[in-house]
């Protein structure tokens, strides 16, 4: 069956929850919410980026499970894509493809994206997608209490 996107339904968004409270997955996401247990909070983040006309969000599928979700919002001046798949689910090449599929659906360019610089995994994921390295930056990320050092990447193509 492979990798599918689909619109967000609100059964996917308490998927998500129970994804990112996960200590491993938010400690190397880094910039997260500052309690990751907070359903309300998850829930009001949610309903704001899904009644924003400008944000784009879809649900990741796998073999008909919920695996996670990919989008696009305007952050820092242009728009930025952020990705989150289960952990149960890394390593399989699910980042990549939900990736992939968002971007051929979403033609907007440039595009940007930013994670942490210990991130491998994201990094990996995104340079397959053809971003490259433009910048960094520094700045607080609750999923670790600390600052840390991320890339800004971006997508021309």
């Amino acid at each position: 069956m492979g990798v599918e996107l689909r619109e967000v339904t609100a059964a996917d968004v308490l998927a998500f929850f129970e994804h990112q409270r996960d200590p491993e997955a938010v400690r190397m996401a880094a910039f997260t919410s500052a309690d990751p247990s907070d359903r309300a909070a998850f829930l009001v983040r949610w309903a704001r980026i899904l009644a924003d006309e400008s944000a784009v969000a879809r649900t990741v599928v796998f073999d008909g499970d919920v695996v996670g979700h990919v989008g696009s919002s305007t952050r820092f001046g242009g728009p930025e894509v952020t990705c989150w798949i289960d952990r149960e689910h890394w390593g399989k090449g699910l980042a990549t493809a939900a990736l992939e599929l968002f971007l051929a659906e979403q033609p907007l360019r440039p595009l940007y994206a930013r994670t942490a610089v210990d991130n491998l995994g994201s990094l990996r994921v995104l340079a397959k997608c053809g971003f490259v390295a433009v910048g960094e930056d520094v700045g607080f990320a609750q999923g670790r209490g600390e600052d840390v050092e991320e890339f800004i990447l971006r997508l021309d193509r």
